[in-house]
Protein backbone atom coordinates (compact mmCIF):
# COMPACT_ATOMS: atom_id res chain seq x y z
CA UNK A 1 0.00 0.00 0.00
CA UNK A 2 2.47 2.53 0.86
CA UNK A 3 4.50 1.64 -2.37
CA UNK A 4 1.36 1.92 -4.54
CA UNK A 5 0.46 5.25 -2.29
CA UNK A 6 4.11 6.84 -2.63
CA UNK A 7 3.75 6.05 -7.02
CA UNK A 8 0.65 7.58 -6.93
CA UNK A 9 2.20 10.84 -5.42
CA UNK A 10 4.94 11.09 -7.21
CA UNK A 11 3.45 10.45 -10.54
CA UNK A 12 -0.12 13.26 -9.29
CA UNK A 13 3.39 15.71 -8.53
CA UNK A 14 4.80 15.40 -12.05
CA UNK A 15 1.55 15.68 -14.11
CA UNK A 16 0.24 18.68 -11.60
CA UNK A 17 3.36 20.58 -12.38
CA UNK A 18 2.39 20.13 -16.20
CA UNK A 19 -1.22 21.23 -15.69
CA UNK A 20 -0.04 24.12 -13.63
CA UNK A 21 2.56 25.29 -16.97
CA UNK A 22 0.01 24.65 -19.59
CA UNK A 23 -2.58 26.80 -17.54
CA UNK A 24 -0.08 29.65 -16.99
CA UNK A 25 1.36 29.41 -20.63
CA UNK A 26 -2.45 28.76 -22.48
CA UNK A 27 -5.33 29.10 -20.29
CA UNK A 28 -7.20 28.64 -23.69
CA UNK A 29 -6.38 25.18 -23.84
CA UNK A 30 -8.84 24.12 -20.86
CA UNK A 31 -6.50 21.27 -19.40
CA UNK A 32 -6.84 22.09 -15.69
CA UNK A 33 -10.64 21.77 -16.12
CA UNK A 34 -9.71 18.00 -17.11
CA UNK A 35 -6.88 17.74 -14.58
CA UNK A 36 -9.48 18.77 -11.76
CA UNK A 37 -11.58 14.72 -11.74
CA UNK A 38 -7.92 12.95 -11.85
CA UNK A 39 -6.67 15.42 -9.58
CA UNK A 40 -10.27 14.72 -6.85
CA UNK A 41 -9.08 10.77 -7.86
CA UNK A 42 -5.31 10.94 -6.16
CA UNK A 43 -7.03 13.42 -3.02
CA UNK A 44 -9.70 10.88 -2.08
CA UNK A 45 -7.39 7.75 -2.53
CA UNK A 46 -4.57 9.96 -0.59
CA UNK A 47 -7.35 10.48 2.15
CA UNK A 48 -7.87 6.74 2.14
CA UNK A 49 -4.99 5.90 2.48
CA UNK A 50 -4.05 8.36 5.40
CA UNK A 51 -7.30 7.38 7.10
CA UNK A 52 -6.66 3.57 7.10
CA UNK A 53 -2.88 4.17 8.13
CA UNK A 54 -4.03 5.91 11.69
CA UNK A 55 -6.96 3.34 12.14
CA UNK A 56 -4.80 0.29 12.58
CA UNK A 57 -2.56 -0.24 15.29
CA UNK A 58 -2.02 -3.60 14.88
CA UNK A 59 -1.21 -4.24 10.87
CA UNK A 60 -1.21 -8.06 11.06
CA UNK A 61 -5.13 -8.27 11.56
CA UNK A 62 -7.27 -9.64 9.53
CA UNK A 63 -9.24 -6.15 9.36
CA UNK A 64 -5.97 -4.10 8.33
CA UNK A 65 -5.41 -6.83 5.52
CA UNK A 66 -8.72 -6.02 3.95
CA UNK A 67 -8.57 -2.61 4.60
CA UNK A 68 -5.28 -2.11 2.96
CA UNK A 69 -6.20 -4.01 0.28
CA UNK A 70 -8.98 -2.01 -0.78
CA UNK A 71 -6.77 1.01 -0.42
CA UNK A 72 -4.16 -0.22 -2.56
CA UNK A 73 -7.17 -1.06 -5.20
CA UNK A 74 -8.42 2.52 -4.98
CA UNK A 75 -4.46 3.82 -5.04
CA UNK A 76 -3.85 1.89 -8.42
CA UNK A 77 -7.27 2.84 -10.18
CA UNK A 78 -6.44 6.38 -9.25
CA UNK A 79 -2.78 6.36 -10.84
CA UNK A 80 -3.66 3.83 -13.71
CA UNK A 81 -6.57 7.27 -14.27
CA UNK A 82 -3.62 9.59 -13.80
CA UNK A 83 -1.19 7.66 -16.51
CA UNK A 84 -4.55 8.09 -18.73
CA UNK A 85 -4.77 12.05 -18.43
CA UNK A 86 -1.28 11.94 -19.19
CA UNK A 87 -1.09 10.19 -22.03
CA UNK A 88 -4.32 11.60 -23.80
CA UNK A 89 -2.01 14.94 -23.13
CA UNK A 90 1.44 14.37 -23.09
CA UNK A 91 3.02 16.33 -25.84
CA UNK A 92 1.09 19.08 -24.61
CA UNK A 93 1.77 18.54 -21.30
CA UNK A 94 6.22 18.06 -21.49
CA UNK A 95 5.93 20.79 -24.38
CA UNK A 96 4.46 23.40 -21.95
CA UNK A 97 6.52 21.81 -19.15
CA UNK A 98 9.77 23.01 -21.10
CA UNK A 99 8.48 26.41 -22.18
CA UNK A 100 8.11 27.62 -18.37
CA UNK A 101 11.34 25.68 -17.54
CA UNK A 102 12.85 27.83 -20.19
CA UNK A 103 11.07 30.88 -19.28
CA UNK A 104 13.85 32.61 -17.41
CA UNK A 105 16.67 31.56 -19.83
CA UNK A 106 14.39 33.50 -22.52
CA UNK A 107 14.51 36.34 -20.56
CA UNK A 108 18.36 36.16 -20.10
CA UNK A 109 19.07 35.74 -23.91
CA UNK A 110 16.93 38.35 -24.83
CA UNK A 111 18.80 41.18 -22.11
CA UNK A 112 22.02 39.19 -23.96
CA UNK A 113 20.76 40.51 -27.35
CA UNK A 114 19.24 43.84 -26.44
CA UNK A 115 23.13 43.92 -24.29
CA UNK A 116 25.11 43.69 -27.61
CA UNK A 117 22.86 45.75 -29.63
CA UNK A 118 23.62 48.72 -27.21
CA UNK A 119 27.12 48.09 -27.02
CA UNK A 120 27.32 48.60 -30.90
CA UNK A 121 25.91 51.65 -31.12
CA UNK A 122 28.79 52.82 -28.07
CA UNK A 123 31.31 51.28 -30.39
CA UNK A 124 30.87 51.05 -34.26
CA UNK A 125 28.00 52.79 -34.65
CA UNK A 126 29.21 56.21 -31.94
CA UNK A 127 29.17 58.25 -35.20
CA UNK A 128 25.58 57.56 -35.28
CA UNK A 129 24.38 57.66 -32.38
CA UNK A 130 22.75 61.09 -32.84
CA UNK A 131 20.63 59.88 -36.09
CA UNK A 132 17.19 60.14 -35.78
CA UNK A 133 16.69 56.57 -37.08
CA UNK A 134 19.24 55.18 -34.35
CA UNK A 135 18.28 57.82 -31.27
CA UNK A 136 14.65 56.68 -31.55
CA UNK A 137 15.48 52.84 -32.21
CA UNK A 138 17.24 53.24 -29.43
CA UNK A 139 14.99 54.68 -26.65
CA UNK A 140 12.76 52.08 -27.78
CA UNK A 141 14.84 49.05 -26.86
CA UNK A 142 15.59 50.96 -23.41
CA UNK A 143 11.86 51.32 -22.59
CA UNK A 144 11.22 47.34 -23.92
CA UNK A 145 14.09 46.38 -21.63
CA UNK A 146 12.77 48.09 -18.94
CA UNK A 147 9.40 46.40 -19.45
CA UNK A 148 10.88 42.96 -19.30
CA UNK A 149 12.64 43.69 -16.40
CA UNK A 150 9.33 44.48 -14.64
CA UNK A 151 7.15 41.72 -16.24
CA UNK A 152 5.97 39.31 -13.67
CA UNK A 153 4.59 35.77 -15.04
CA UNK A 154 5.45 33.32 -17.64
CA UNK A 155 3.37 34.96 -21.01
CA UNK A 156 3.93 38.39 -19.79
CA UNK A 157 8.47 37.78 -19.94
CA UNK A 158 7.87 35.93 -22.90
CA UNK A 159 5.95 38.85 -24.85
CA UNK A 160 8.19 41.22 -23.36
CA UNK A 161 11.53 38.94 -24.15
CA UNK A 162 10.04 38.79 -27.92
CA UNK A 163 9.48 42.41 -27.51
CA UNK A 164 13.25 43.36 -26.93
CA UNK A 165 14.42 41.11 -29.42
CA UNK A 166 12.28 42.84 -32.24
CA UNK A 167 14.00 46.47 -30.77
CA UNK A 168 17.08 45.33 -31.10
CA UNK A 169 16.34 43.74 -34.66
CA UNK A 170 15.26 47.33 -35.53
CA UNK A 171 18.12 49.10 -33.92
CA UNK A 172 20.64 46.80 -35.42
CA UNK A 173 18.75 47.56 -38.97
CA UNK A 174 18.99 51.58 -38.24
CA UNK A 175 22.90 51.08 -37.71
CA UNK A 176 23.58 48.97 -40.46
CA UNK A 177 21.18 51.76 -42.85
CA UNK A 178 22.84 54.53 -41.30
CA UNK A 179 26.22 54.47 -42.85
CA UNK A 180 24.74 55.11 -46.40
CA UNK A 181 22.46 57.99 -44.96
CA UNK A 182 25.19 60.77 -45.97
CA UNK A 183 25.55 59.94 -49.35
CA UNK A 184 22.22 59.36 -50.18
CA UNK A 185 20.82 63.03 -48.49
CA UNK A 186 23.86 63.92 -50.90
CA UNK A 187 22.36 62.58 -53.70
CA UNK A 188 18.57 63.54 -52.87
CA UNK A 189 19.70 67.28 -52.43
CA UNK A 190 21.39 67.32 -55.98
CA UNK A 191 18.20 65.57 -57.42
CA UNK A 192 15.85 67.98 -55.72
CA UNK A 193 18.01 71.16 -57.32
CA UNK A 194 17.50 69.59 -60.74
CA UNK A 195 13.75 68.93 -60.33
CA UNK A 196 12.70 72.30 -58.96
CA UNK A 197 14.75 74.00 -61.58
CA UNK A 198 12.71 71.39 -64.59
CA UNK A 199 9.61 72.12 -62.90
CA UNK A 200 10.01 75.83 -62.92
CA UNK A 201 10.43 75.48 -66.17
CA UNK A 202 7.23 73.36 -66.81
CA UNK A 203 5.22 75.66 -64.62
CA UNK A 204 6.61 78.82 -67.71
CA UNK A 205 3.53 77.32 -69.69
CA UNK A 206 0.95 77.59 -67.25
CA UNK A 207 -0.04 81.15 -67.52
CA UNK A 208 0.14 81.09 -71.33
CA UNK A 209 -2.05 78.14 -71.40
CA UNK A 210 -4.60 79.61 -68.59
CA UNK A 211 -4.77 82.64 -70.93
CA UNK A 212 -5.51 80.97 -73.87
CA UNK A 213 -8.34 78.81 -71.84
CA UNK A 214 -10.17 81.67 -71.59
CA UNK A 215 -9.33 83.07 -74.71
CA UNK A 216 -11.02 79.92 -76.29
CA UNK A 217 -13.50 78.84 -74.19
CA UNK A 218 -16.36 79.33 -71.84
CA UNK A 219 -15.20 80.65 -68.33
CA UNK A 220 -16.72 77.98 -66.89
CA UNK A 221 -14.76 75.65 -68.44
CA UNK A 222 -11.36 76.87 -66.22
CA UNK A 223 -12.89 78.34 -63.20
CA UNK A 224 -11.91 75.66 -61.19
CA UNK A 225 -8.09 76.24 -62.17
CA UNK A 226 -8.28 79.99 -61.58
CA UNK A 227 -5.86 79.86 -58.50
CA UNK A 228 -3.67 76.96 -59.87
CA UNK A 229 -0.62 79.50 -60.77
CA UNK A 230 -0.71 80.74 -57.44
CA UNK A 231 -0.89 77.67 -55.87
CA UNK A 232 1.96 76.18 -58.42
CA UNK A 233 4.42 78.74 -57.35
CA UNK A 234 3.51 78.18 -53.53
CA UNK A 235 4.67 74.79 -54.15
CA UNK A 236 7.50 75.63 -56.12
CA UNK A 237 8.77 78.11 -52.98
CA UNK A 238 8.08 75.81 -50.64
CA UNK A 239 10.33 73.26 -52.04
CA UNK A 240 13.07 75.41 -52.83
CA UNK A 241 12.87 76.18 -48.48
CA UNK A 242 12.67 72.80 -48.19
CA UNK A 243 16.57 72.43 -50.15
CA UNK A 244 17.60 74.59 -48.34
CA UNK A 245 16.89 73.21 -45.22
CA UNK A 246 18.18 70.24 -46.16
CA UNK A 247 21.23 71.58 -47.15
CA UNK A 248 21.70 73.29 -43.90
CA UNK A 249 21.01 69.89 -42.49
CA UNK A 250 23.42 67.70 -44.86
CA UNK A 251 26.07 70.02 -44.23
CA UNK A 252 25.50 70.11 -39.86
CA UNK A 253 26.10 66.18 -39.93
CA UNK A 254 22.23 65.37 -39.91
CA UNK A 255 21.41 63.05 -43.38
CA UNK A 256 18.41 62.16 -41.88
CA UNK A 257 16.89 65.75 -41.50
CA UNK A 258 18.14 66.24 -44.70
CA UNK A 259 16.66 63.65 -46.33
CA UNK A 260 13.29 64.14 -44.51
CA UNK A 261 13.18 67.36 -46.20
CA UNK A 262 13.83 66.53 -49.88
CA UNK A 263 10.78 64.24 -49.41
CA UNK A 264 9.13 67.09 -48.59
CA UNK A 265 10.39 69.43 -51.22
CA UNK A 266 9.34 65.99 -53.88
CA UNK A 267 6.21 66.43 -52.24
CA UNK A 268 5.35 69.78 -52.70
CA UNK A 269 6.98 69.51 -56.59
CA UNK A 270 4.44 66.29 -57.26
CA UNK A 271 1.87 69.42 -56.35
CA UNK A 272 3.49 71.95 -58.65
CA UNK A 273 3.09 69.68 -61.60
CA UNK A 274 -0.47 68.97 -60.65
CA UNK A 275 -1.34 72.73 -60.88
CA UNK A 276 0.67 72.59 -64.25
CA UNK A 277 -1.08 69.59 -65.46
CA UNK A 278 -4.81 70.79 -64.93
CA UNK A 279 -4.35 73.98 -66.72
CA UNK A 280 -2.30 72.81 -69.78
CA UNK A 281 -4.23 69.07 -69.91
CA UNK A 282 -7.41 70.72 -70.03
CA UNK A 283 -6.39 72.95 -72.89
CA UNK A 284 -5.23 70.17 -74.67
CA UNK A 285 -8.76 68.27 -73.59
CA UNK A 286 -11.21 71.05 -74.78
CA UNK A 287 -9.44 71.83 -77.74
CA UNK A 288 -9.94 68.29 -78.68
CA UNK A 289 -13.30 68.08 -78.30
CA UNK A 290 -13.87 71.57 -79.89
CA UNK A 291 -12.46 69.94 -83.52
CA UNK A 292 -14.52 67.14 -82.93
CA UNK A 293 -17.00 67.17 -80.23
CA UNK A 294 -18.80 63.67 -81.40
CA UNK A 295 -16.19 61.74 -80.76
CA UNK A 296 -16.20 61.33 -76.83
CA UNK A 297 -20.56 61.26 -77.04
CA UNK A 298 -20.20 58.80 -79.93
CA UNK A 299 -17.88 56.71 -77.23
CA UNK A 300 -20.03 56.88 -74.72
CA UNK A 301 -23.17 55.59 -76.58
CA UNK A 302 -21.51 52.58 -77.96
CA UNK A 303 -20.71 51.73 -74.51
CA UNK A 304 -24.43 52.15 -73.52
CA UNK A 305 -24.77 49.69 -76.53
CA UNK A 306 -22.56 47.40 -75.28
CA UNK A 307 -24.18 47.38 -71.72
CA UNK A 308 -27.87 46.88 -73.46
CA UNK A 309 -26.32 43.91 -75.23
CA UNK A 310 -25.26 42.77 -72.24
CA UNK A 311 -28.54 42.58 -70.34
CA UNK A 312 -29.90 41.14 -73.45
CA UNK A 313 -27.76 38.36 -73.41
CA UNK A 314 -27.50 37.63 -69.62
CA UNK A 315 -31.34 37.82 -69.17
CA UNK A 316 -31.74 40.66 -67.12
CA UNK A 317 -33.48 43.19 -69.66
CA UNK A 318 -36.22 43.44 -66.87
CA UNK A 319 -33.85 44.53 -64.16
CA UNK A 320 -31.85 46.78 -66.00
CA UNK A 321 -33.45 47.88 -69.16
CA UNK A 322 -35.25 51.14 -68.03
CA UNK A 323 -32.18 52.27 -66.38
CA UNK A 324 -30.22 51.95 -68.90
CA UNK A 325 -32.92 53.38 -71.90
CA UNK A 326 -32.80 56.32 -69.41
CA UNK A 327 -28.90 56.76 -69.82
CA UNK A 328 -29.61 57.47 -73.43
CA UNK A 329 -32.34 60.40 -73.33
CA UNK A 330 -29.03 61.42 -70.57
CA UNK A 331 -26.84 61.61 -73.85
CA UNK A 332 -28.85 63.16 -76.18
CA UNK A 333 -29.74 66.26 -73.23
CA UNK A 334 -26.22 66.33 -73.09
CA UNK A 335 -25.08 66.36 -76.59
CA UNK A 336 -28.31 69.44 -77.03
CA UNK A 337 -25.82 71.72 -74.94
CA UNK A 338 -23.24 72.30 -77.67
CA UNK A 339 -24.96 75.60 -78.84
CA UNK A 340 -23.88 79.05 -79.24
CA UNK A 341 -20.76 80.73 -79.87
CA UNK A 342 -18.95 79.33 -76.81
CA UNK A 343 -20.55 75.88 -75.66
CA UNK A 344 -19.47 74.56 -72.31
CA UNK A 345 -17.26 71.72 -73.27
CA UNK A 346 -15.95 71.18 -70.35
CA UNK A 347 -19.23 70.80 -68.92
CA UNK A 348 -20.01 68.75 -71.60
CA UNK A 349 -17.15 66.29 -71.21
CA UNK A 350 -17.78 65.98 -67.35
CA UNK A 351 -22.20 65.21 -67.88
CA UNK A 352 -20.88 62.14 -70.36
CA UNK A 353 -17.77 61.25 -67.52
CA UNK A 354 -20.91 60.73 -65.44
CA UNK A 355 -23.02 58.92 -67.52
CA UNK A 356 -19.78 56.88 -68.40
CA UNK A 357 -19.19 55.74 -64.88
CA UNK A 358 -22.74 55.00 -63.98
CA UNK A 359 -23.05 52.65 -67.32
CA UNK A 360 -19.85 50.95 -66.14
CA UNK A 361 -21.40 50.58 -62.57
CA UNK A 362 -24.43 48.88 -63.78
CA UNK A 363 -22.22 46.49 -65.91
CA UNK A 364 -20.31 45.31 -62.88
CA UNK A 365 -24.24 44.70 -61.15
CA UNK A 366 -25.20 42.73 -64.06
CA UNK A 367 -22.10 41.06 -64.03
CA UNK A 368 -21.82 40.33 -60.25
CA UNK A 369 -25.85 39.62 -60.69
CA UNK A 370 -25.15 36.67 -62.91
CA UNK A 371 -21.77 35.28 -61.44
CA UNK A 372 -24.56 34.96 -57.78
CA UNK A 373 -26.85 32.54 -60.47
Amino acid sequence: MVAAFLDMDNRQSIAAAAVDASAELTPERGIRRAWEPVRDGCYQAATAYLAAEDRFENVETPAAAAAYEQVTRQLVAATQTLDEFYRTHRGHLEESTAMLAAVPQVAQQALQVASAAQRRVQTEGAAYAGYPSVRDRGAALDAAVVALQGARGANPVRAAAARVREEAAALEKALAAAPSKERDAAHAVSSVSTRIAAVQTRAERLAPAYSALLREFNAASSADLVHNDRESRTHIEQAQTDLQQAQKALTAGNPEGALDLTAAARTHLVDAEANVDGVTDRLLLLREVRENPRAKENEIRFRLRDAQMLAVNRGLVREWGSVLDAQLERIDRIAGTLTGRHPDYWAYVTQLDAVSAFIAEVVQKMRGHTAQR
